[in-house]
């Protein structure tokens, strides 16, 4: 299981992209940490695994 935003789900063998993607998020728009340390795009096809935390955050725009 991973915990993504506090709540557990078996995501464990997805890739961050899919997740995100599972999610509706658009990867250009969100900020992904994994362990408290932030995720760079470039990474985004790292495969989750059993136990990572993880947290998104969506930006969103308005004024």
């Amino acid at each position: 299981m991973v915990t993504v935003n506090g709540e557990q789900q078996d995501t464990a063998g997805k890739t961050v992209s899919d997740l995100l993607s599972e999610m509706k998020l658009m990867p250009e728009r969100t900020a992904v940490m994994i362990g408290g340390e932030i995720l760079p795009k470039t990474e985004y096809e790292r495969i989750l695994a059993d136990g990572d935390e993880v947290d998104i955050i969506g930006f969103v725009g308005g004024g």
